[in-house]
């Protein structure tokens, strides 16, 4: 079966996909996602790491899977190896090069990269091209709300590179912030993944065993044990419709380096939208709709 209906040109955006997509069980589904929306161009998918050396490599092996379960072809650039303050001034990875390219095509659809991890391979790239900060939007999940930021606290994606999150969001890019408390609030149940996803042909039956095989190992202890929440699929649904959830704009914080946010109001520093809250029925049930009507005949 097929999408039976189509998205006008001047409603398409151009989209990069910037995941550390091997770290955890979501980003699979956000990549399935973005892939599926005929709303979204799918320019390339970027591996990022996740906090040690080795890691991109495993989450370029993991888009590489997705791919496959999907019957797709679609470019993939592996991402700097490590945090940037490990980096030397002059390091551009294969997927930061391929960021400045595609911000630098003369193109009239508008440029998303949507970052679901660290955000090392758009500071690199802003790094060596500062130009493309008036060329594209960036959306991070990451980081916290700056009003609801206490001591004490830690956000992953923050953590994995704060020096790549605090250059970034000084640089004066479009940025659109979706912070863990509300990523953290897209929750599915696994029996709901069961019942509906897994189904889904080769891709399916991929994310249902890959959350399942994660929720089982020693790395999900900070996980409920039944549900789970798919927080990298926000980055899809606010570029799908940027109203599906509620946000204001403030002068970009400064993370610390425990990812401690300091809020610099009156700075002069630039502003970024925060989100506040997302639609997770239209996030989740979009999702759904389309992997049944794109693979449900697949199993």
């Amino acid at each position: 079966m097929a999408l039976d209906y189509n998205v006008t040109e001047d409603k398409i955006k151009r989209v990069i996909i910037d995941t550390d997509a091997a770290c955890e069980a979501d980003d699979p589904f956000a990549i399935a996602h973005a892939l599926m929306s005929k709303k979204l161009e799918v320019k390339a998918i970027l591996a990022t790491h996740f906090g040690w050396r080795g890691s991109a490599d495993r989450s370029y092996d993991e888009i590489m899977t997705i791919l496959d379960a999907m019957d797709l072809d679609v470019p993939v650039f592996m991402g700097e190896p490590v945090r940037l303050a490990e980096l030397d001034e002059h390091s551009l990875s294969p997927a930061s090069q391929f960021i400045i390219e595609e911000a630098m095509r003369e193109e009239k659809k508008p440029l998303f990269v949507l970052c679901q991890g660290a955000i090392t391979n758009v500071a690199t790239a802003i790094r060596k091209c500062p130009e493309i900060t008036k060329k594209m939007t960036v959306v991070w999940i990451g980081g916290f709300d700056p009003d609801l930021c206490v001591r004490g606290a830690y956000e992953f994606n923050c953590a994995n590179d704060v020096d790549a999150a605090n250059f970034v969001m000084s640089s004066g890019v479009e940025f659109w912030q979706i912070p863990n408390n509300v990523y953290g609030t897209m929750h599915i149940g696994l029996a709901e993944i069961q019942r509906r996803i897994a189904p889904c042909g080769k891709i399916g039956k991929h994310l249902f065993e890959n959350m399942t095989a994660y929720n089982e190992s020693e790395c999900a202890g900070w996980t409920a044990g039944e549900s789970w929440s798919l927080g990298d699929s926000p980055a899809v649904g606010v570029v799908l419709e940027p109203n599906c959830g509620s946000y204001y704009y403030r002068e970009a914080p400064i993370y610390e380096p425990d990812t401690f946010c300091r809020s610099e109001s009156g700075s002069g520093r630039p502003m970024i939208r925060i989100y506040r809250s997302i639609n997770s029925r239209f996030i989740i049930e979009d999702f759904i709709a389309k992997l049944e009507i794109l693979y449900g005949d697949k199993g």
